[in-house]
């Protein structure tokens, strides 16, 4: 019998050993491992549009133009990184591959840059634009041909002495192909504003002289494609903020929702001169001839496809063509309701108090977006006191600064417009849909320009009472005093930029640009919850059905 009895006991307990041994590999199996859980933080979208209402010579012209884009691919790896192919290689994990394909490099861009391939460092403010080892100082006192240039490298020679060498000799062989393609393109273009950009792209990207190229671009009105390419934004440049990185997106006009933006642009010198600034920082008048329109986006490709994705474009961002023209606003709408849907709604439910969910909408997600762009061509571009240009007297600041100003005067123009009755949803909408976008965009992380201006808005705007925060842990807009702390961040930000405050804005940046504690809790919620962070695209000729 006591035999029996031991035998059962051991039965039983390899039994249990191998239940619990099978609970574990379940257990084990179901764990994501800790690339796929940075993979999850992106949700994958189509990008497609109707592509039926193009003309036949219209339909020729975009896998041309899209071909183009791709090319902007190559050009930003080696502007964020370096040698691509070879960092890939070295790489057996699959998903670790994907990873740093979606990041141009080994660095996360929606965590700070934090490295996720072993072995590698910190990544170098200055990317690949300037040699690792260049000090500031050693920078600004070199003696280098066309040393304050957006385009071009700083590279040394074989005595350790610091030289440039411009983009189009850089990447001879590849801008060569990509004018090419844009002179084929061109040749079937029907509308001749598209043609005489497309033609003079074609030549900038052969000598870096785009300023006629940017005019032609101002110059389209009745274009139905278009294509934004070459280097163009510089928030890549992280040490000195001056160097353009490599982008390009392909787009189709959607024209009736097109036709209902086209009033708004007129405002804009009555706007400027509204700003809740003293005078000497709003003598600028915009440019009224803008354009407001909404595309469809069918490719994107380098700079802006990097880490959290563009739903808006406004450009140029030459400051001449800026205060002669204005600057274009493209609303990419099918990106942006990629975003609302799969982002922004999940974010109102777990962190917007129910009882101003209802004014999460569409329509003034759009409106915010829109008006963000619009509020670019507002305020200040050179200082009153002689430091030159804002981007320039501001340096590795400038573009934090900058998306900080275009977000608070966004709203303030929404809150203008819907004064005079232009606008006739209800502002409260916008306001509870901004503050939702805050969620959003500061989980872009520090490394973005975007993620650091919510993050000096979120704790502007709590220590001004403009939200509360409830015990269940969800928030609840305060409008009136959000509507008092909108002007007050506007005319901080106007202020710093008209006088080429660095040390004031470093001091912003340092005392705001942070994430508390609480708010990180909270924005662990969401990743919990499986909220994704930004969007990757499945894109390209064979998606459109070309």
């Amino acid at each position: 019998m006591k035999n029996i009895v031991i035998l059962t006991i051991a039965f039983f307990t390899v039994l249990s050993c191998k239940q619990d041994k099978d609970k574990t590999a379940v257990i084990e199996q179901s764990t994501p491992t800790e690339m796929e859980q940075n993979l999850s933080k992106y949700v994958s979208f189509t990008l497609t549009a109707d592509v039926s209402k193009l003309t036949e010579k219209e339909r020729q012209m975009l896998p041309l133009l899209i071909k183009a884009a791709n090319k902007m691919n190559d050009l930003f790896w080696y502007e964020a990184y370096g040698d691509k192919t070879e960092l890939l290689n070295s790489i057996s994990d699959e998903n670790t591959k994907k990873f740093v394909k979606i990041n141009y490099g080994p660095w996360d861009r929606l965590d700070g840059n934090k490295p996720f391939v072993e072995g590698v460092g910190k990544k170098p403010k200055g990317a690949n634009f300037y040699p690792v080892d260049m000090t500031k100082d050693e920078f600004e006192s070199a003696d280098i041909v066309d040393k304050t240039s957006i385009y071009n490298f700083v590279r040394r020679d074989e005595n350790g002495q610091l030289y440039s060498i411009p983009y189009h000799k850089q990447f001879e062989k590849e801008v060569k192909e990509v004018s090419l393609l844009l002179l084929e393109a061109a040749k079937l273009a029907e509308d001749e504003g598209l043609q005489k950009y497309l033609e003079l792209r074609a030549l900038a990207l052969l000598d870096d002289n785009y300023q006629p190229s940017d005019l032609a671009w101002m110059d389209m009105k009745t274009n139905t494609l278009d294509i934004v390419i070459g280097p163009i934004e510089t928030y890549e440049d992280a040490l000195f903020g001056n160097k353009a990185a490599h982008e390009g997106y392909v787009l189709i006009k959607d024209q009736e929702w097109s036709a209902r933006l086209a009033r708004f642009s007129a405002y804009l010198p009555e706007l400027q001169k509204g700003l809740p600034v003293d005078e000497a920082y709003k003598k600028e008048t915009p440019g009224t001839d803008s354009d407001l329109n909404a595309y469809d986006v069918v490719f994107y490709a380098g700079d802006c496809n990097a880490g959290s994705k563009t739903i808006a474009i406004n450009l140029p961002n030459d400051e001449e063509v800026q205060l002669e023209k204005g600057t274009r606003r493209l609303q990419l709408k099918n990106a942006m309701r990629a975003k609302f849907d799969k982002i922004m709604l999940p974010i109102s439910e777990a962190l917007i108090d129910e009882s101003q969910r209802q004014h999460i909408t569409f329509d003034a997600f759009f409106a915010n977006t829109m008006f963000h762009e619009v509020a670019h061509g507002l305020g200040i571009k050179n200082t009153i006191n002689n430091k030159g240009m804002v981007r320039t007297a501001l340096k590795e600041h400038s573009s934090a600064l900058e998306e900080g100003k275009a977000d608070i005067l966004g709203l303030y123009m929404i809150q203008q417009l819907n004064a005079k009755g232009e606008l006739t949803d209800d502002i409260k909408d916008n306001m509870v849909t901004f503050m939702a976008g805050i969620f959003r965009s500061v989980r872009f992380g520090a490394s973005s320009a975007h993620g650091k201006a919510n993050m000096i808005r979120f704790n502007f705007f709590k220590e001004k009472g403009a939200f509360a925060r409830s015990e269940d842990g969800t928030y609840k807009v305060n409008f009136d005093k959000m509507e008092s702390a909108m002007k007050d961040l506007s005319n901080l930000i106007l202020t710093l930029q008209g006088n080429g405050d660095y040390d004031g804005v470093a001091k912003l940046v340092a005392e705001k640009g942070i994430i508390s504690s609480e708010l990180q809790a909270d924005l662990d919620r969401l990743s919990a919850a499986n909220i994704p962070v930004d969007v990757i695209f499945e894109q390209g000729i064979e998606v459109l059905g070309l």
